[in-house]
């Protein structure tokens, strides 16, 4: 009988592997797949792969196999990734170089190969200082897949870490072309309640391109097939049923049975452990040795290393690895490395070391690579080291090494293990001797922190806090970033350091802001009165700047423009140009706001043909969408456009697909105004695309709901207010540039389903939160929502009370607005005319005024509804020629717009009034009139909606006299005794459409 240890053939896994090999056709169609594959330690995941992989390899898939690595109790940033990318490399070489054209410099931070990685300063959005990494990640792999279909594997999640599982999420979630396939393996009996792996999976579980796929032990009949092949004949039924019953179907531990048991008459050990050492034991006590180096040098550990830690010849270590390698222990890989077949293995020589032993092993394999530190691959170096050390239990070599290792993550953007070293350092540094610990450089810069490289231990330590800080902040992790400021202000408290706290108080403020606690101004406050006795440093300059980057958002006005420019004299004085730039780009935002827009734009324009020359990446991101955002603010559209155009090609050459996302949005708007309303949604539709942040989900949602209102589809103006609700709770805050667009369609929705007192009472919330009036692009349709809900519920019985408190509200808040630019002036005319309108008091004047206002503008919807509105005044002065005029011009224009509630209105206008339109929508079939003629019909559907007769009288330029005539006539014919009989049988048969208006109901989905 020939034995084996692993069975040549392959058994079971048919529903798996049909499932694989469906994703496989998929994705040689073109389209991307995905899938996860979970099972228990040792139930067959790797097997399942490899054979996978060879029969992909077969139809001529390129593959590359990337595994997690476990380097004490947390995974090296971006080793799986770097693994899978360098396995490419390898065997595509300049193909993929050329794909990487353009990019190579970020793409380095992975693999090295491409050359030295590219310098640059974090941008202002924490949140695409690594989207723009994975960003190019993707689109390197998306064009590889053009020309091949790639299968790549990342292996052992449960170890990965958090930057590993951030980018394989993106890809996931951002890979929409290629012939690609992702898969990747975990354990799931490892994954238990609080492990970092179970949001992600959960994550993975709401993608429809993944496929989840959870392997199942072996049945008894699949245990005697394996057994087959591992014995080379059929089993015995003793055999048989004694492996089946003791590895309960773990396709792994049926390999270590039928090992140790041979022909079914030796023992079986009680214990997994001893189980899995006996094949170790079996070694030559050299070949022992070597295993026990392998299980502490990491999970892959370099022959040259090896070598190096034996102290063996190199006959004695091939013999020896040879052993372990045939005894199926270890798994040599084609680059050299050594690694066990499978982790249990590798855990339970671990488990079998006494503690001394570990830490001795670990303390060889540091000294080993500080003489040698090619050995390793240069990235994986610092963290092995740090390791190493931290594991040897030598504080004094482990800080050192852990600080430079938390160096090599921040520049791969691996911030979540940046963080965690240096929370390393921490625990590590009263374990260090004073005069090493001050003699640490913790950074080479942090920000404008004003690092100590001193020997003063406080300060020394606040470096690394404030390093520590930074890293948060960009890792995600504010209330961490919080909790260590208050342990930096602690430890200043009385010490005369103002800068070091006024730096900390101004990160706290930008923390605040992003946790949803404050809009930050207290924080902010604090450090200018910390410093502001004080000669200019750096310092100074980050806190001034960051004070009018705040004041751009939350209260734009000249007391911003001041700060502003004392920031840009401020970086100027102290020569920091980044935070420079930023100044500038603030100061230029306010003068746009103040009125002195040609000088602004001027400024932007400057700054932003720098970025383009220089590649500044970090300002490209204020400077492009700032500018393509006033612009349209100010009515200048079409320029508008023009710079999205441009900005759209820069965003795509930098990777940032969420800067993208502001583009679109903003591209949308300009759109929007211009009348150009299927290209504005399918903007809005890029933008919720490429959307990767709840600000820029909520954005998109908001531009769609924008369209539905104007459009009159209420059901997706309410799905899309849900969706922006859910995204606001991240980011709205008191700023007006959010806060007044999300009340505005809040406002509108509520009045279009006929909410008058929900409207009026969301304005007021909006108004009451004391927010500064704002930019004239985010305040004066919001003011526009207010008063046309006003308007419309006119004569309403529920909406009469605080109807002209409400309109003298919206006149208050109007009075404060600017109306520096032709469009805010055109605003302002068409609220002051709704408003006399909403009292009955509108003139033919007041509408002319609006419409001349906006016959200078490209805002074909607004001049559409002025001229609408004029019609109407024209019409109630006896003009009917002039009047009907206007309104066939209007209506045409509200028609190819789609803009149908503008179009009905002006439809019902028109009957009113007798007025013959140019084009008028077809409509459906006639329900029962009840012999009810038009007129009575028009009254009927002034009824329904609450209308008393004076009021009918005025909207249908008729006496009060004829209306009540009408309203009898009416209750005759349709045979009830009540006006509310009247309107609840004409609304349940259909003989009057819409929804009337009630003043009453809850604020719904708004």
């Amino acid at each position: 009988m020939q034995s084996r240890t692993v069975s040549p053939v392959f058994i079971g896994r048919g529903t798996e592997r049909a499932s694989l090999e469906e994703a496989l056709a998929r994705a040689e169609e073109g389209a991307p797949q995905a899938a996860v594959i979970g099972g228990e330690a040792g139930v067959g995941k790797s097997r399942l792969v490899e054979e996978f992989l060879t029969r992909a390899r077969t139809s001529g898939a390129v593959t590359a196999t990337g595994v997690c690595v476990e380097v004490g109790a947390e995974g090296m940033a971006f080793a799986p990734v770097s693994t899978v990318l360098r396995g490419l490399y390898r065997q595509l070489g300049e193909e993929l170089s050329q794909a990487a054209g353009g990019f190579g410099g970020e793409l380095a931070r992975l693999l090295p190969e491409l050359g030295r990685p590219a310098l640059g300063g974090h941008p202002l959005w924490d949140g695409e200082v690594r989207g723009r990494l994975f960003e190019l990640t993707a689109r390197l792999l998306e064009t590889l897949a053009q020309e091949r279909l790639l299968v790549l594997v990342v292996e052992d999640l449960h170890w990965s870490d958090q930057s590993t599982r951030d980018l394989l999420g993106y890809l996931l979630r951002s890979l929409q072309r290629g012939r690609l396939l992702l898969l990747a393996t975990y354990r799931s009996d490892d994954i238990h309640r609080r492990h970092p792996l179970r949001p992600f999976l959960a994550e993975l579980d709401r993608l429809r391109t993944v496929r989840r796929l959870e392997l199942p032990r072996f049945s008894r009949e699949e245990v005697r097939g394996q057994l087959c092949g591992i014995l080379g004949a059929e089993p015995s039924p003793e055999l048989w049923e004694q492996v089946y019953l003791r590895s309960d179907g773990n396709a792994f531990f049926v390999e270590e049975l039928a090992s140790v048991s041979g022909d079914g008459q030796g023992m079986l050990s009680d214990s997994v452990r001893d189980l899995l050492l006996v094949r170790v034991e079996a070694l030559p006590e050299t070949a022992q040795r070597v295993v026990r180096l392998v299980a502490e040098g990491g999970s892959k550990v370099e022959y040259g290393l090896l070598r190096a830690v034996s102290g063996l010849g190199e006959d004695e270590l091939i013999e020896a690895l040879r052993a372990a390698v045939g005894a199926s222990i270890l798994h040599a890989d084609e680059d050299d490395t050594y690694r066990f077949r499978h982790a249990l293995m590798r855990e339970a020589v671990d488990d079998d070391l006494l503690p001394g032993e570990r830490s001795r092993l670990r303390r060889r394999f540091a000294e080993a690579l500080e003489r040698e530190p090619g050995l390793v691959a240069p990235g994986a170096l610092p963290a092995r080291l740090a390791s190493y050390w931290y594991h040897a239990h030598d504080p004094a070599k482990a800080l050192p090494a852990v600080l430079k290792a938390s160096t090599g993550a921040r520049c791969q953007h691996a911030y979540a293990e940046q963080l965690h070293l240096l929370e390393r350092a921490l625990e590590l540094w009263d374990s260090v001797p004073m005069e090493l610990r001050t003699s640490l450089r913790i950074a080479e810069e942090a920000e404008s922190y004003p690092l100590c490289d001193c020997s003063d231990e406080v300060l020394s330590q606040l470096d690394l806090l404030a390093e520590m800080v930074l890293a948060a902040r960009f890792a995600g992790e504010p209330e961490r970033g919080v909790s260590l400021i208050k342990r930096a202000l602690r430890a200043l408290e009385g010490r005369g350091h103002p800068l070091r706290e006024a730096w900390f108080w101004t990160e706290r403020s930008r923390l605040m802001r992003n946790l949803g606690r404050s809009n930050g101004w207290e924080e902010l406050a604090r450090a200018q009165k910390l410093i502001e006795d004080m000669p200019p440093s750096p310092v100074h300059a980050r806190v001034v700047t960051e004070a009018a980057v705040w004041g751009a958002v939350y209260e734009p006005g000249p007391g911003t423009l001041t700060v502003a420019e004392r920031a840009v004299a401020l970086c100027e004085e102290v020569g920091d140009e980044l935070d420079g730039l930023h100044a500038r780009l603030s100061r230029a935002a306010m003068l746009v706001e103040t009125g002195r827009g040609d000088e602004g734009f001027a400024v932007f324009r400057e700054v932003a043909g720098r970025v383009e020359d220089e590649d500044l990446v970090g300002v490209f991101t204020r400077s492009h969408i700032n500018l393509q955002s006033l612009l349209e603010s100010t009515g200048r559209s079409e320029e508008a456009l023009e710079v999205a155009e441009e900005a759209m090609r820069m965003a795509y050459r930098y990777g940032l697909r969420d800067t993208q996302s502001w583009i679109s949005g903003n591209r949308s708007d300009a759109l929007f105004s211009l009348g150009r309303w299927e290209e504005a949604k399918a903007a809005a539709l890029e933008a919720r695309k490429h959307a990767r942040t709840p600000t820029t989900r909520a954005l998109a949602a908001q531009r769609l709901v924008r369209l539905a209102l104007a459009q009159g589809d209420l059901a997706a103006a309410g799905e899309g207010l849900q969706r922006m609700e859910e995204a606001h709770r991240y980011y709205e805050g008191p700023a007006p540039q959010y806060a007044h667009p999300a009340a505005q369609y809040r406002i509108a929705f509520a009045a279009a389903e006929g909410r008058i007192l929900d409207a009026r009472r969301l304005f007021a919330q909006a108004v009451d939160a004391g927010l500064a009036p704002g930019c004239g692009c985010y305040t004066w349709p919001m003011l526009d929502a207010a008063v046309l809900a006003e308007s419309q519920s006119r004569g309403v019985p529920a909406a009469e009370p605080g109807h002209a408190e409400a309109l003298a509200r919206i006149r208050g808040l109007a009075a404060e607005l600017r109306r520096d630019y032709p469009v805010w002036a055109a605003y302002g005319l068409m609220v002051e005319a709704e408003a006399a309108r909403a009292e009955g008091t509108a003139k033919v004047a007041d509408w002319a005024a609006a419409c001349a206002a906006f016959e200078e503008l490209t805002r074909p919807y607004e001049l559409a509804r002025s001229r609408a509105r004029l019609a109407e005044a024209l019409l109630a002065e006896g003009e009917r020629e002039r009047a009907g005029a206007l309104l066939a011009q209007a209506h045409a224009v509200a028609a190819g717009l789609g803009a149908e509630p503008l179009v009905a209105e002006m439809a019902r206008l028109a009957q009113r009034g007798r007025l013959s339109l140019q084009e008028q929508s077809a409509g459906s079939c006639e329900p029962e009139t009840f012999g009810l003629t038009p007129r009575e019909r028009d009254v009927l559907a002034l009824v329904a909606a609450g209308r008393s007769n004076r009021r009918i009288a005025e909207e249908l330029f008729i006496s009060p006299k004829t209306a009540s005539v009408h309203v009898s006539n009416i209750l005759a014919k349709l045979e009830v005794g009540s006006r509310g009989e009247a309107a609840a049988l004409a609304h349940r048969l259909g003989i009057v459409g819409g929804r009337g208006l009630t003043g009453a109901g809850t604020e719904g989905p708004a």
